[in-house]
């Protein structure tokens, strides 16, 4: 199997070319992180609904990731997308880890005054929402899981050296290609335009280092304690994280409920109209069992 994030480098060139139209896209700003960094957010939607943070897929960002869906639940949810440590207008570090990202995603809602939260991710962003439930379960109401798994494909040492090798192809080629500026980013184009600046806001010369940290990822061994209400939302054509890696999280955390997109895994934006919905039922039915289930209470 060819590891996600080279998946993720066609997926997101497709994306660029046959793009969702873009509307509505809620502006954003960059956010200090006392003690970790600056990092790219939007945060759109009534201050006084339930919060949900939208977490990005590996090689992309939460605007491009995210953007079809965030009209559909911004109003009647505060929505907040977060760009991930190297990808984008995230944090710079000397490591991507996706630990870090996790813990991230708790000092934004520090700054923000948010106490509880649902926290939805795609593909790499669901092992990042994992990770935020592991690491700060206090803070976490609700999960929704969408085209992802317990692990990644660079678990195996042989994706992981794809990776690597990958990454130091790609370093020089990198050097040479202008860097695309933060004013750019935020002028309005037209989608294709929009979508190849967000896309290459992410310097492909860390692919190597994104397949190290994803690989780094596994959560079967504590999926069981998972105690907040679940959702799992399958894409049942997927041929990166495929149905039955992404089934063994509606299997092995309590109570899951699962939701199928006739998509594969690009369905957030090549497929948006089929996976809207299901991703709005997964988060309504999410929020809806959060508001009567107390925290210290396991759903099963």
């Amino acid at each position: 199997m060819i590891p996600e994030f080279v998946h993720g480098t066609a997926r997101a060139i497709r994306h660029v070319f046959t793009p969702y139209p873009a509307r509505d896209i809620p502006e954003g700003r960059m956010v200090e992180l006392p003690g970790r960094g600056r990092a790219f957010v939007t945060d759109s939607g009534p201050r006084d609904a339930p919060v949900v943070f939208l977490l990005h897929s590996v090689l992309t960002t939460g605007l491009l990731c995210w953007y079809p869906t965030i009209p559909a639940v911004n109003d009647r949810y505060r929505v907040i997308t977060l760009d991930a440590r190297w990808h984008g207008r995230g944090i710079e570090s000397e490591t991507f880890d996706l630990r870090d990202c996790a813990d991230d995603v708790v000092a934004l809602a520090d700054v923000l005054g948010i106490d509880r939260f649902t926290v939805a991710g795609f593909s790499m962003g669901g092992g990042i929402a994992q990770l935020v439930w592991r690491r700060h379960p206090e803070r976490v109401a609700g999960l929704v899981l969408c085209s992802t798994g317990p692990f990644f494909s660079t678990h195996d040492p042989r994706h992981r050296a794809s990776s690597e090798r990958m990454g130091r192809i790609l370093r020089p080629v990198y050097r040479v290609l202008p860097r695309v500026s933060d004013k750019s980013l935020d002028k309005a184009a037209h989608t294709t335009i929009w979508a190849l600046r967000q896309f290459f806001s992410t310097p492909l010369a860390h692919l190597g280092d994104f397949g190290n940290g994803l690989g780094e990822f596994d959560s079967r061994d504590w999926l069981h304690e998972v105690d907040v209400p679940t959702a799992v939302v399958v894409s049942v054509r997927d041929r990166v994280v495929e149905p039955e890696r992404q089934q063994l999280l509606v299997d092995g955390i309590p109570g899951a409920r699962r939701f199928e997109v006739d998509g594969g895994h690009a369905c957030c934006v090549l497929g948006a109209r089929f996976f809207i919905p299901p991703f709005v039922d997964a988060v309504d039915a999410v929020t809806t069992a959060s508001a009567v289930a107390p925290a210290s209470v396991q759903v099963h």
